[in-house]
C-alpha cells in the first residue's frame, strides 16, 4: 500500500539527510537564460520545481516525487526549513505583504517602512539556510485593490532582498493574470525575478497570455488545482457546483501535462494547491487530503506526473451520480420531508471493498475571498430510509433552504472518492 511506501521513504529521507541537515551556509539559486529558454539552477545544477502548497504531510510529498514546498508567510520558518531539508526538499518562503482588502494602507509611510524592515530581519535570519529556494513577496495583493503603491512597496522589498541575500531570487504572486498587473510589476517592481500566478481553470492559457502581456522572464504556477468555486456552473439559487474527486483528478492531469510541463521555455515549475485540507466554500473543494488524512484520486495523478509511475493501489473512481433522477446541473429542488434518492455509479480499480459515508450540511454562508479562513457548517441529522452500496434514500429536511449532501467513498487503503450534491428544499406552496 502507498502508506507503507511513504513511511519507509520518509525514514530513508530523514536518516539520509540527517548529516546534510547539519550543514550551514546557503545553496546558491540562480536563473539562467539562453535563446529565450529559462532555467533555475540550484548549486549549479538544473532544478525543476514539482512543489506542494502547504507544510503538512511532507513524508508523502517527498515519497510521491515533490521536491519543494510553498509557504505564504515566514511563521514557523525555522522548523519548516529544517523539516524540508531533512527530506531533501526546498522552501519557497512567503513574505505576507499587507493587503489593502484587509486594511493595510499604502499611503501610510510608517506602516510601509515597518513592513520592509520587518522583512529585512526575516531575510537576514533565514537567508543562509540550505533549504531556502527563493522568496515569495506577497500573495494576490492585486485582489480587490486600488492603490498601485503596493507594487512600489514590493519593489522596495525585492531590492532589499537582493542587497541582503544575493543567493536567492525573488517572486511576487498575482491572482490569475491581467495585463495591467503584468505592466505594473514590470514598471514598478523591476527587481522581481519570477512572476508567480495562482490559477485554476485558466491555467492552460497562462503561458500564451504572459507572452502577449509583455512578460519575457521566467514564471511559476504558484497555486493550481481544480476549477475554482468562482469558475464553475451554479444552481438556480447560486450555489457553486463542485467537481467530483475523479473530475478533479482529470483536471489536474490535463493542467500539469498541457499547461505546466509543456512550457519548457519559461515555466520553471509549480506548487499544487492545496497540500492539506481546509474549508473553502466546502471542506473538500481544494485539499488533496481529507480532514482525516485520506487521499483522493488527485494524488494518483500527482504521483504519476512527478514520478512517471502510478501507485500500486488506486483511489475509487466516480463515474456519475444523480439525485431524484436529475443531474446536479439541473438545479435539484425537493419539498420539505419528501423522500429523496441519490444514486452513485462508482468503482474501485483494485476491487477493494467500498465504504460509503454520507453527511448532510446546510449550504455554507461563511464565504470569503483570497483563501481567508472560513467556518464549516454543522452537520445535520437526517432520516435514512434505505442505504445500499451507492444508493441512498432519505427524507429531505423540514426547514426550507439550500443544502448539500456529501459522500466520501473509502477503499480501506487510505484512499477515497468525494462528491457533493447541492439541493434546495422548498416550502409549502
Amino acid at each position: 500500500m502507498r502508506q507503507f511506501k511513504y513511511l519507509l521513504l520518509g525514514l530513508v529521507f530523514f536518516w539520509g539527510m540527517s548529516i546534510q541537515a547539519q550543514e550551514t551556509g546557503p545553496i546558491k539559486v540562480e536563473l539562467v537564460e539562453q535563446d529565450g529558454k529559462w532555467q533555475l539552477l540550484r548549486g549549479g545544477e538544473p532544478y525543476y520545481v514539482n512543489g506542494v502548497g502547504g507544510k503538512d504531510y511532507l513524508d508523502q510529498a517527498a515519497a510521491y516525487g515533490a521536491n519543494s514546498l510553498r509557504t505564504w508567510s515566514p511563521d514557523g520558518a525555522q522548523e519548516i526549513l529544517d523539516e524540508a531539508h531533512s527530506r531533501g526538499m526546498t522552501v519557497l518562503m512567503g513574505l505576507w505583504v499587507g493587503q489593502e482588502r484587509q486594511g493595510f494602507d499604502y499611503d501610510d509611510p510608517k506602516s510601509v517602512k515597518a513592513q520592509l524592515e520587518g522583512f529585512r530581519e526575516v531575510v537576514k535570519t533565514f537567508k543562509d539556510h540550505p533549504a531556502l529556494l527563493m522568496w515569495g513577496i506577497g500573495n494576490e495583493n492585486d485582489l480587490f485593490y486600488s492603490n498601485f503603491k503596493v507594487w512600489n512597496a514590493i519593489e522596495d522589498i525585492a531590492s532589499m532582498i537582493h542587497e541582503e541575500d544575493p543567493n536567492h531570487p525573488t517572486m511576487t504572486v498575482t491572482a490569475g493574470l491581467d495585463v495591467a498587473e503584468v505592466q505594473l510589476i514590470k514598471e514598478r517592481a523591476p527587481s522581481i525575478d519570477i512572476y508567480g500566478i495562482n490559477t485554476y481553470a485558466g491555467l492552460l492559457g497562462v503561458g500564451k497570455e504572459l507572452r502577449q502581456f509583455g512578460w519575457d522572464g521566467p514564471y511559476m504556477i504558484t497555486e493550481w488545482g481544480p476549477n475554482g468555486h468562482w469558475e464553475v456552473p451554479k444552481t438556480a439559487w447560486e450555489a457553486p457546483i463542485e467537481q467530483t474527486s475523479s473530475q478533479k483528478a482529470a483536471s489536474y492531469q490535463e493542467r500539469y501535462n498541457k499547461g505546466i510541463a509543456e512550457d519548457t521555455d519559461m515555466c520553471i515549475g509549480s506548487y499544487v494547491f492545496l497540500w492539506g485540507h481546509k474549508q473553502e466554500t466546502t471542506g473538500t473543494w481544494y485539499g488533496v487530503f481529507l480532514a482525516d488524512g485520506t487521499e483522493t484520486e488527485v494524488m494518483d495523478v500527482l504521483e504519476h506526473s512527478w514520478t512517471g509511475e502510478w501507485p500500486k493501489n488506486r483511489a475509487p473512481h466516480i463515474n456519475s451520480f444523480t439525485m431524484n433522477g436529475k443531474n446536479v446541473t439541473e438545479s435539484i429542488f425537493t419539498q420539505q420531508g419528501d423522500v429523496c434518492t441519490i444514486n452513485i455509479d462508482a468503482y474501485d480499480p483494485d476491487n477493494d471493498k467500498l465504504d460509503y459515508r454520507w453527511e448532510l450540511l446546510p449550504e455554507s454562508t461563511d464565504i470569503r475571498s483570497g483563501g481567508d479562513a472560513e467556518a464549516k457548517p454543522e452537520a445535520m441529522d437526517f432520516k435514512i430510509i434505505k442505504e445500499e452500496n451507492g444508493t441512498l434514500q432519505f427524507r429531505a429536511p423540514l426547514k426550507k433552504g439550500p443544502y448539500r449532501m456529501f459522500l466520501v467513498i473509502y477503499d480501506g487503503n487510505g484512499n477515497a472518492a468525494t462528491v457533493n450534491i447541492p439541493f434546495y428544499v422548498k416550502g409549502d406552496s
